[in-house]
């Protein structure tokens, strides 16, 4: 039986090689914010992957909330992108850029000049964040936005995804998880306004749903993604109701985007994805549905055989695995990563992990 883990897809207008999918994670290459031919070599390396997803990668300035991070606002990233891509093309891969826009998950020393941090609301968020210039900084209070800055907001995911077409990409995934402007909205914590944009579950929705309907006018609902980490709690997020998940599902379906990726971060000590909210947003949502979160070979393959996803991301695996599809259907040994080196500046733990054909050897 050919296992569907290994079996050609289709997503949307893409066809896929397999099922797998290299799920975004950060990993802070992008020098002065521009990816470069290190990061093209790292993700030409995974192209065997179906489906890549990069990193988070800004819409705008004032969302390059960490450092190095790499942006798609310029025509010098645009021209950085454009190695990237045609390094997976070339292998047969595909390949989706990550949007984020960090919101108040920011500190003015990884900002340039004249940048400002926005939020939903004028919440601060716990902790601190790593700056290049001065180490670990307290978050500050973010500014609360307009309602320019939340249409500005909108224009700039609309010119990223734009931007994205233009450097090769196949589509855009919008990242509406992990603490992140996206998320901030639709969070009661975060959120406190009183307009249009706060309140009520529809409210706090309509900053997504609406980033949502304007990018696939601009580049197609074939084209576009949108992840969720529903539980995840990141960056003291406090999560949205079954009930909100269950109703911008909907208008997601509605909008005819090509997919949700759905992250579980319960490996990593977040709590666990309800299968009750998995279920209500499957049902909501007629599109493909991605799962991550801690998967093998074997879990993947059961996920996939009873239907409760469609393609399997894999996130941490990846990063010690170029070969990571080789690996799972050889039932070879998996690399560990060396989680010092996950967010350095070099390519020391990011292009130099061995692959089964190194050298002509099994590694």
């Amino acid at each position: 039986m050919v296992q569907k883990l290994f079996s050609e897809r289709s997503l949307g207008t893409v066809v896929l090689s397999n099922s797998v999918v290299m799920a975004p994670m950060t990993r802070c290459r992008a020098i002065g914010n521009i990816p470069n031919a290190l990061i093209a070599e790292y993700y030409g390396q995974r192209a065997t992957a179906g489906l890549i997803i990069t990193e988070g990668t800004s819409p705008s300035v004032n969302g390059t909330g960490y450092a190095r991070i790499p942006g798609i606002y310029t025509k010098e990233q645009v021209e950085g992108w454009k190695l990237t891509t045609k390094a997976v093309h070339d292998k047969g891969g595909r390949i989706f850029v990550q949007l984020m826009h960090s919101g108040r998950i920011s500190h003015p020393l990884n900002l340039v000049e004249g940048t400002e941090i926005l939020a939903p609301s004028a919440v601060q968020p716990a902790g601190e964040m790593y700056t290049d210039a001065q180490g670990m900084q307290p978050f500050p209070v973010p500014k609360a936005m307009t309602a320019e800055d939340i249409r500005k907001a909108k224009q700039e995911f609309v010119q990223a995804a734009k931007n994205a077409l233009e450097a090769g990409f196949d589509g855009v995934e919008l990242h509406a998880a992990n603490g992140y402007l996206i998320e901030q909205f639709l969070a009661l914590n975060t959120n406190l306004r009183t307009d249009e944009y706060g309140g009520s579950d529809e409210n706090r929705s309509r900053f997504l749903v609406e980033v949502v309907q304007e990018v696939v006018v601009a580049i197609g609902k074939d084209r576009v993604g949108v992840r969720l980490s529903p539980y995840g709690n990141a960056s003291d997020i406090v999560t949205y109701s079954e009930e909100q998940a269950e109703y911008f599902a909907g208008k997601l379906s509605e909008a005819g985007i090509a997919y949700i990726h759905l992250a579980d971060h319960s490996s990593m000590g977040a709590p666990e994805v309800k299968p009750s909210v998995v279920k209500k947003i499957r049902n909501a949502f007629k599109g493909t549905l991605i799962r991550c979160g801690g998967y093998d070979g074997h879990r993947a393959e059961q996920d996939l055989e009873s239907g409760v996803a469609d393609l399997i991301a894999f996130g941490r695996p990846f990063v010690a695995n170029p070969d990571l599809v080789e690996r799972l259907k050889t039932g070879a040994e998996l690399k560990q990563p060396d989680f010092n080196t996950f967010y350095t500046a070099d390519e020391k733990g990011f292009t130099d992990y061995p692959t089964l054909a190194t050298k002509g050897v099994m590694q």
